[in-house]
């Protein structure tokens, strides 16, 4: 059972999105939040698997929901809802944690295929919005020493960066490439390195930003 926490300043949107889950018998809706702070706690206090984030709410809105849980700890699996019409809020939603995004309106289908994946460490990029983001990142500044020292990925560590970026686990990634998942995870680790980041989100971000996704 995966459990969920809802954050979103719109009681109809909660509803809605309570309502889509509670027709799944795998996912249950462990707690709401109307606000960021509010948020801040109920992660603290319940220890969701997922957390459904809104990312613009008054006074503390997704994006700083993720920054403040970060500091004390690990920050939970993280799924911003958005309508996208900010696409550097976007990118800085990853740069903050977030594993994905999905609109407000997504289908049941959609939004439980969403939270089974990150919730196994998985990250979700609409393809609706990639184009979007890669637009944006475009326009945001590199960071200090550009992107000039970032080593070549070889084709197989850009295929496995891609199905990174679409969601897909090691293992799932190794059944699709034919080769084990201990494979997929050094290869992973490479691509992190190459990179130079952390993690896989980063990676994925790092990806769009270099125009390799």
């Amino acid at each position: 059972m995966i459990r969920v926490l809802l954050v979103d300043d719109e009681q109809l949107v909660r509803s809605g999105i309570r309502g889509l889950l509670g027709l799944r018998d795998d996912i249950e809706v462990v707690g709401e939040a109307a606000g960021g702070e509010e948020a801040v706690a109920m992660i603290g206090a319940l220890k969701p698997d997922v957390v459904l984030l809104d990312v613009r709410m008054p006074v503390v809105g997704g994006i700083e929901v993720l920054r403040r849980v970060a500091k004390p700890g690990p920050l939970p699996s993280a799924i911003l809802l958005t309508t996208f019409d900010d696409d550097e809020v976007l990118l800085r939603g990853i740069r903050a944690g977030a594993r994905g995004f999905l609109l407000k309106d997504v289908s049941l289908e959609r939004l439980a295929d969403a939270i089974h994946v990150v919730a196994r460490g998985g990250t979700i990029i609409r393809p609706a919005i990639t184009e979007r983001i890669e637009r944006s990142a475009e326009r945001l500044a590199a960071p200090p020493g550009g992107w000039e020292n970032v080593e070549t990925l070889t084709p197989r560590e850009l295929q496995v960066l891609r199905l990174v970026a679409g969601g897909y686990s090691n293992k799932e990634i190794g059944e699709l490439l034919s080769t084990s998942e201990g494979t997929v995870k050094n290869q992973v680790s490479a691509v992190i390195a190459k990179l130079g980041v952390r993690d896989r989100t980063r990676a994925v971000l790092k990806g769009l930003e270099l125009g390799l996704i």
